[in-house]
């Protein structure tokens, strides 16, 4: 089938997913496979513009369907709508192209760089089998390769992996020089303190039907925005730097009053450690029989994980005791080194205990309060927040003024805080934060 007068001939050559264009000019169909680029190609004739566009795409689809080691992109944007694109007929490639574009230009309009944030991020095959080490020769292999082709397409313009692309469609950018081995490399080199997958892209989840969810829009809480507490908190900072250098770390157990900045330590903790490796992983008191699976689940990853339990407390009939037992210590499998149980409470005692249960029909009774004692001192470190006296209280007013950009007297600042702590039923971190934004937001206190 010869190419029409005017049109450019396509000619597949020895380089892995190009195709070279050239124009038809007053050549004859015997000469075009010559002056292609000055490469002989071998053929006898111009392959049709038409089907030489749809060779090119099923190509690169081609290619995309035999992604093995990351398969895991075609199931996530754009790679998704690329797939699609590449697939779609003649009468449909139109809309296909764009509903690709959008799915792109979402993430910015350079194609190289998205393409390689999304190799960057993806959890592949190697990094589950190998946790970002060798994962032996046939992984390594096909991995390389299909960076190869995912550096090619990453490279290609529009015009490359869609030929004959609607003229009024926007051209995405490229970045040709780009590295796609050398940038892999770095980020595998980096996957303690980067991870892959979701685990790149977030760093709070939470737990939900055995599977960890994402939390896309995490409490932003800075350890520099909790005054008061530092001698407290810095215990839990030293543990958790413990537990990112790979040295001995323990479970932790922050104990105390209502209000006074337990929960907001964690969180605060995690926010600013998280560029260092560091993951925050909610677990509510009814999912802790999901614990011992989660921890194999997590064993092999390079990140290193905080399990938070807020407002730890139990019955004494509870289910949940026993199992919260074997996992902080007494299980058969241990505990992973890359992961630490942080709870709160505002008991330091975690089981409910009345009077009846000590004057019962117990032959053993010390011994069952002995079982019920046990849970909280199989956290290694336990921190008491106590509620603040009048000084700390006030030098909490003072910096969360400052933070809050309050005008007011320290003194004023003093007596209506007080008097605004009495009416909320005492002193604490949390009424001092809720004083200053109501100041800050011009309410009458």
């Amino acid at each position: 089938i010869l190419a029409k007068k005017g049109q450019p001939c396509l000619q597949y050559h020895a380089t892995p997913y190009r195709l070279k264009q050239v124009q038809d000019h007053e050549n004859s169909a015997t000469n075009l496979a010559t002056f292609c680029h000055g490469v002989y190609t071998g053929g006898k004739e111009c392959i049709s513009w038409e089907r030489n566009m749809n060779m090119l795409r099923n190509e690169w689809l081609a290619h995309l369907d035999g992604l093995v080691v990351f398969r895991g992109l075609l199931a996530a944007e754009p790679l998704r709508s690329l797939h699609a694109a590449l697939a779609a007929d003649e009468d449909a490639l139109t809309g296909a192209v764009a509903a690709f574009e959008a799915a792109l230009f979402a993430r910015g309009t350079n194609w190289t760089e998205a393409l390689l944030d999304a190799v960057l991020e993806e959890e592949n095959l190697c990094l589950r089998v190998a946790a970002g080490q060798d994962a032996g020769p046939v992984l390594e292999t096909a991995l390389n390769s299909e960076l190869d082709f995912l550096q090619t397409l990453g490279r290609a313009p529009l015009d490359e992996v869609f030929p004959g692309a609607a003229v009024f469609l926007p051209r995405w950018e490229t970045t040709p020089d780009a590295d796609y081995h050398a940038a892999y490399e770095a980020r595998r080199a980096a996957m303690g303190q980067k991870g892959y997958g979701m685990f790149a892209r977030h760093h709070v989840f939470a737990l939900e039907d055995g599977h960890l969810v994402p939390v896309r829009y995490p409490d932003p809480q800075r350890l520099s925005e909790l005054p008061g507490y530092e001698q407290e908190r810095e215990k839990v900072i030293a543990n958790t730097r413990a537990l990112l250098e790979g040295r001995p770390a323990n479970n932790v157990l922050l104990y105390g009053d209502a209000g006074t900045g337990k929960s907001s330590t964690v969180k605060a903790i995690a926010n600013e450690f998280a560029p260092d490796g560091l993951r925050l992983i909610e677990v509510k008191k009814n999912q802790l029989y999901q614990i011992p699976a989660l921890m194999d689940e997590l064993a092999k990853n390079p990140l290193k994980f905080i399990l938070f339990i807020d407002d730890l407390s139990f019955a004494s009939n509870d289910d949940n005791f026993a199992a919260l037992k074997a996992i902080l210590e007494g299980g058969v499998g241990g505990r992973s080194h890359n992961v630490a149980v942080y709870a709160t409470s505002n008991r330091r005692h975690l089981v409910k205990e009345t009077m009846a249960d000590r004057s019962g029909d117990d032959l053993h009774a010390m011994d069952t309060r002995q079982e019920l004692m046990s849970l909280s001192a199989r956290f290694g470190l336990t921190v008491t927040f106590q509620q603040p006296d009048k000084d700390r209280y006030d030098r909490i007013l003072l910096e969360l003024a400052k933070q809050y950009n309050v005008q007011m007297p320290s003194d004023q600042l003093f007596i209506k805080g007080a008097a605004f702590a009495l009416r909320a039923g005492g002193r604490s971190p949390r009424v001092a934060k809720q004083f200053v934004e109501l100041l800050a937001a011009g309410v009458k206190v």
